[in-house]
């Protein structure tokens, strides 16, 4: 994925917590009946507004759920996750979508950026929440076996919460 640099310090933050995480994120919508549905979504670019884009199917039934999302993402290795509330808007500008291709999404676009239903999805984050262990396994293990014994989180590494991005 690309980053692109960030306005403010609440931004830039997320950028580089998610910038090694950028393989699949799942994306989390709520359908009409109040069950929430996640998706695995490859994410292309974090834009200079700190918007998330993705390609999507027009015709996919999460066109329909944007008002309210979940986009989280996860490196389990670092001990690293991010969740992401925001909305998402559709945009099939062609030059945009030209820019962010790439031979990866044919399987799911098999005629490029001229498949007839390809569109980019924009997730406009409002908040976040963030966990970052600490640096090494060891390290982790460590600190986990003493937070069971103490009976409370010790060096578990930073956890914080960024309301209105």
């Amino acid at each position: 994925m690309k980053i692109h640099t960030q306005p403010n310090a609440e931004l830039q933050k997320l950028a580089i917590l998610i910038q090694p995480m950028d393989g699949v994120a799942m994306l989390t919508s709520q359908e009409p009946d109040g069950a929430l549905v996640s998706r695995p979504m490859a994410p292309l670019e974090m834009d200079d507004h700190g918007a998330i884009w993705f390609f999507t199917d027009r015709n996919s039934a999460k066109v329909e759920q944007l008002n309210t999302l979940n986009l989280s993402f996860s490196d389990a290795e670092r001990g690293t996750y991010v969740s992401l509330c925001g909305h998402g808007d559709l945009e099939s500008d062609r030059s945009h979508i030209k820019r962010l291709w790439s031979p990866l999404a044919r399987p799911w676009f098999p005629d490029g950026t001229d498949s007839e239903n390809l569109t980019l999805l924009k997730f406009t984050p409002s908040a976040a929440e963030y966990w970052d262990a600490v640096d090494t396994k060891m390290v982790h293990l460590f600190a986990t076996a003493v937070s069971v014994i103490a009976a409370r989180p010790i060096g578990m590494g930073d956890h914080g919460r960024i309301d209105q991005l």
